[in-house]
């Protein structure tokens, strides 16, 4: 942490979510001797910067931080203050804050549940921490190291494979939607486990992956990395076609300092990365285009048909404490099927369940399934260069809607559904409901990446900004497929590959006797 801000930098990282923290991270590995500065425009939460807020053991102290999270307007209830009520009545979880109007044009369906987080570790801080593999045309064809990739994201993520395998029925779960679904599909693909960025301490509690994790000790011990929180980018600026540094704004008491740099990621979320780049006058054609929002349905079941223990025998199933995300299984996306199931296992009904006894840990059981979008570039974020946000930042505009194609696939997803319902036993809702747009918070495509400079996308593979030499984009908004598994993993995969390209250049320009001769001011 510092508060000194430099006059100049080998990169500047605009974000410090996960994809941000990737960047820090292999820079800290391959380019130890690089000057780095991150800027986030929210406050930091914890000890460390960017840890997940469910390590927060104090409930108290974890609703206070989601509350520092939600931007100017927050709505979580703390001990101190009221609940902002949203008059709209949208959805909006502790942790974001809505984006407050142009969600929806006339006529179209748009995103009501639009949201982001305001905090250093983004959207990390609050995720569920699901890293599943894409596959089939969910796979980015371009990028050959793909694998390689992914793995590294795993590695930085701290993911493991194969999460909670000792949860309460957890072997049935797995064991009756395999029955159901693994025909025909490639081992890959099977049901599985939900890989999951979670490990568990000594003591046997939880610890959850945050930016914190992606960081890891040789980011935070690198003497040549700082993290400045409450500093709000307002500008890239740019030079003859190339990034020379940012304009940031300290939200402490609202001076501004211009940073000169090398090289500058912006890694600010689906909204705000090409929010940042059109302030800048940086406006490819396909920027704030093939806005992807996962649409997504839900459903809930109690298994049935249970093998009893004896009486008087102790089944340790029935006593177990599990969390929300324990038992975790994965129903993959394939070409076939265009959607990607997450289910979970509950320790109590969602609703109540009249006249029967409180189910056993496990045995109630939430399906999740997200639908690939048909991505088109209408779907589109369109910055008004009259009005500004909350931010003083071009106001942003949502155009979606959803296609033919898209409505035929919730319908295949709401058949898919109701399978691996009847699979694994008695229903608890009636109709699977689908969800407000923009309920997954999983936001895609409005920098994405593309294999050659076809108008169709905002950066290359390296995810370098077509035309701007030395900036580099990050996060969700980057993957260019219609992706239906949760995109974290994928996004922290494809910010390995622009790191290391950073890292290459930079151990050129060095071999070349290239470098900043004003070093970081440090406090």
């Amino acid at each position: 942490m510092s508060r000194v801000f430099p006059e100049s930098v080998d990169v500047a990282i605009v974000g410090s979510g996960p994809t941000g923290a990737a960047y820090a991270r292999i820079l800290s590995e391959r380019a130890p001797a690089a000057i780095v500065a991150m800027f986030e425009a929210g406050p930091v939460l914890t000890d460390p910067p960017g840890m997940h807020v469910k390590n927060i053991a104090d409930p108290v102290a974890r609703v206070a931080a989601q509350r520092k999270s939600e931007g100017i307007r927050p709505h979580t209830d703390s001990a101190d203050d009221g609940t902002y009520a949203d008059p709209a009545k949208r959805v909006v979880r502790p942790g974001t804050h809505l984006l407050p109007d142009g969600y929806r044009q006339p006529g179209e369906d748009g995103i009501p549940g639009l949201a982001m987080s305001t905090n250093v570790g983004g959207m990390g801080a609050h995720w569920t921490s699901a890293c599943p593999r894409p596959g089939g045309a969910e796979r980015i064809a371009f990028v050959s190291d793909l694998d390689e990739l992914l793995d590294e994201a795993e590695r930085l993520l701290a993911v493991d494979r194969h999460p909670f395998e000792d949860a309460p029925y957890a072997d049935v779960v797995r064991e009756r939607l395999s029955a159901e679904f693994d025909h025909g599909r490639p081992e890959e693909r099977r049901i599985r486990p939900m890989p999951m960025a979670v490990r568990r301490r000594p003591d046997g509690t939880l610890a959850w992956s945050g930016s914190d994790v992606v960081f890891g000790d040789v980011t935070r011990r690198n003497p040549d990395f700082a993290l400045f929180a409450d500093a709000q980018v307002r500008r890239v600026l740019v030079r003859d076609g190339r990034a020379v540094g940012v304009l940031v704004r300290d939200r402490l008491d609202g001076t501004e300092h211009e940073v000169r740099a090398r090289f500058v990621v912006v890694a600010a979320d689906a909204v705000r990365t090409p929010q940042l780049l059109y302030a800048s006058g940086v406006r490819p054609p396909a920027l704030g285009r093939y806005l992807n929002d996962q649409p997504q349905q839900v459903f809930a079941v109690r298994l049935r048909d249970l093998d009893h223990t004896p009486e008087g025998e102790h089944d340790p199933r029935r006593d177990a404490v599990i969390v929300e995300q324990s038992g975790v299984s994965w129903v993959p996306y394939t070409d076939e099927e265009p959607f990607h199931g997450q289910v979970m296992q509950l320790d109590a009904s969602p609703i109540p369940l009249v006249g029967e006894d409180e189910p056993a840990p496990g045995t109630v059981v939430g399906l999740g399934w997200f639908c690939a979008k048909d991505l088109q570039e209408s779907d589109r974020i369109v910055f008004d260069d009259d009005a500004a946000d909350d931010y003083g930042m071009p106001k942003p505009n949502i155009h979606y809607t959803l296609t033919a194609r898209d409505r035929e696939s919730l319908t295949c997803a709401r058949d898919a559904i109701l399978r691996a319902a009847r699979a694994l036993g008695g229903f608890i809702d009636d109709e699977p409901l689908v969800l407000t747009a923009g309920a997954s918070l999983h936001y895609q495509g409005t920098t994405r990446m593309g294999a050659v400079n076809d108008g169709t996308s905002v950066c290359g593979p390296s995810c370098e900004v077509w035309g701007v030499a030395g900036l580099y984009v990050a996060g969700n908004n980057v993957i260019p497929t219609p992706i239906a598994c949760n995109p974290t993993l994928t996004s922290v995969a494809l910010a390995v590959h622009g790191a290391r390209d950073i890292a290459a250049r930079l151990s050129s320009e060095a071999d070349d006797g290239a470098g900043i001769t004003a070093a970081m001011p440090r406090s």
